[in-house]
C-alpha cells in the first residue's frame, strides 16, 4: 500500500488504483471474525439482510418468525471485541408485527427514517423508523416473495413487488396505492430489481424460467426476455422458447455500474449478462447448488478490480470472480443453509445469515506477511520514483546551465 501511495504522490499512478486494489486485498482476505459478533434475535433462519447507504451504520434483518431487526454495526468501544448491538425490534410481541415470514427488507435509499418490509401474509409494509409503526400497508392476493425500491430514481417512487400472481405489481409511495401492472410471466415473481444505472428500467425473475428486463415507461410488454442460448431477440411467437435456465430463476443482482446483470436458479447454475443487449457473456461459474424454492439473496463487490460476487451456496458462502467465473474461496461459518448476504462496500465486510438463526460477519484479516510484501513493493516503487525525480532534476540543471551559457 505504501508503493501505491508513493506512486499517487508523485503523480504516476490512477488516483483510484489504490483504493481498488486495497478493496480487492482486503476481499480476498475475508475471514469469520472472532471478536466480532452479531445479536441473535431471530427464533427462526434470517431470509433478507439491507444496510443503509446513508451513514453505512444500520443493518435491517427479516425472519422466518415475521420478526425484523436493526443492528448499530459502528464500534465505539475501541476494543477489537464487540458485539454489534440491537437497535430496536419488531417481534411477535408487537401488533404490528407481520404474521408469517419476512422476505425481503430494505432501507429507504435516502434516508434511515423509514424502510420497507414485505412477507408471506400478502402485506408490504411501509415502516417509520423512529416509531416503529407501519406508515402505509400495500395488499395483495398472494404471498409477497421480493420487493424492491429504486436506489437512484428522482422522478418516480415506485416499489416493484413480486407475488405469487404472475404480474409484478408497481406502488407509488406518494399516493400510497398500486398504479401499474407489468404482465409477461406465467408463474410466481420470485425476485424483483430495478437498475442502478437507469431509473425506470426493472428486471424480474420468475418461476417460469424466465428473466425479463422492462422500461416502466412502456404500455407495452417486456424489452427483453433474457435466453441463455442467444438466440434472437424476443418476439411474441418465440418467446416461449426463451428461458434464462432451465428451473426456477429465484435470484438477481446487478453490479454496481448497472452493466451487468447476474442470475441464480436451480438449475445449478449462475449467469452474467449484459444489462444492455440481454446476451449471455457464457462465463462458467460452474455449479452453483441452489435447492431455494423462494428469492435468494446474493450480492456483487463494488470497487474492486476485479469485482466479486457472495453466493449462498449450502451452508457456505461461494466467492466468485465476477467476469472469469473462478471460485476464489468458501466460506465456511453457518451450521444450516445460507439465504442472504450482504456486501458493506465501505469497509468490506460480508454479512451473511441462514437457516442457522446467526448473522456471520466476515472481516478483512491484514496478515504479517501482507505488511512485508507490502513494505517491499514500497521500496521498491520508492527507488524507481526517486530515480526518475533525479532524472528530471538533472535534466532541468543541464537545461538552465545552457540558458545561462547563452
Amino acid at each position: 500500500m505504501l508503493g501505491f501511495l508513493t506512486a499517487r504522490q508523485a503523480g504516476l499512478d490512477d488516483p483510484l488504483r489504490l483504493r481498488r486494489a486495497e478493496s480487492t486485498r482486503r476481499v480476498l482476505s475475508l475471514k469469520l471474525n472472532p471478536d466480532r459478533d452479531v445479536d441473535r434475535i431471530h427464533g427462526n433462519g434470517i431470509n433478507s439482510l439491507d444496510i443503509e447507504a446513508v451513514e453505512g451504520r444500520y443493518m435491517l434483518s427479516g425472519g422466518a418468525d415475521g420478526v425484523i431487526v436493526i443492528y448499530d454495526l459502528e464500534n465505539f468501544s475501541g476494543k477489537p471485541q464487540y458485539t454489534c448491538k440491537t437497535v430496536c425490534t419488531v417481534g411477535r410481541s408487537s401488533r404490528h408485527v407481520h404474521k408469517f415470514s419476512v422476505e425481503t427488507v430494505q432501507w429507504y435509499p435516502y434516508d434511515t427514517g423509514m424502510f420497507v418490509s414485505s412477507s408471506f401474509d400478502k402485506t408490504m409494509k411501509v415502516w417509520d423508523t423512529e416509531t416503529l409503526k407501519p406508515a402505509d400497508v400495500f395488499e395483495f392476493e398472494g404471498n409477497v416473495y421480493s420487493h424492491h425500491l429504486s436506489p437512484i430514481a428522482r422522478k418516480h417512487s415506485l416499489i416493484a413487488v413480486g407475488t405469487k400472481n404472475p404480474k409484478i405489481q408497481l406502488c407509488d409511495l406518494k399516493s400510497g396505492s398500486r398504479i401499474h401492472v407489468l404482465q409477461g410471466h406465467r408463474a410466481e415473481v420470485l425476485s424483483v430489481r430495478w437498475s442502478p444505472r437507469y431509473e425506470h428500467i426493472l428486471a424480474t425473475a420468475s418461476a417460469d424460467s424466465k428473466v425479463k428486463v422492462w422500461d416502466v415507461r412502456r404500455a407495452s410488454g417486456s424489452l427483453l426476455t433474457l435466453d441463455q442460448h442467444n438466440g434472437e431477440k424476443s418476439k411474441a411467437s418465440s418467446e416461449a422458447v426463451n428461458t434464462a435456465h432451465n428451473g426456477r430463476v429465484n435470484g438477481l443482482c446487478f453490479t454496481g455500474d448497472g452493466l451487468y446483470l447476474l442470475t441464480t436458479g436451480t438449475d445449478d447454475r449462475m449467469r452474467l449478462w449484459n444489462s444492455a443487449t440481454g446476451e449471455n457473456t457464457l462465463v462458467n461459474y460452474g455449479k452453483v447448488c441452489n435447492e431455494s424454492r423462494k428469492r435468494l439473496q446474493f450480492t456483487v463487490s463494488h470497487g474492486c478490480s476485479p469485482e466479486f460476487v457472495f453466493v449462498p451456496c449450502g451452508s457456505s458462502v461461494a466467492v466468485y470472480a465476477l467476469h472469469t467465473g473462478e471460485l476464489v474461496t468458501m466460506l465456511r461459518g453457518h451450521y444450516n443453509n445460507v439465504d442472504c448476504c450482504e456486501f458493506h462496500p465501505d469497509y468490506q465486510e460480508l454479512y451473511s445469515g441462514g437457516k442457522d438463526c446467526n448473522i456471520l460477519a466476515w472481516v478483512p484479516v491484514l496478515r504479517a506477511s501482507d505488511v512485508e510484501e507490502e513494505s517491499n513493493n514500497a521500496i521498491k516503487v520508492g527507488k524507481k520514483v526517486w530515480k526518475r525525480h533525479k532524472e528530471q532534476l538533472c535534466n532541468q540543471i543541464t537545461l538552465n546551465n545552457r540558458l545561462i551559457d547563452r
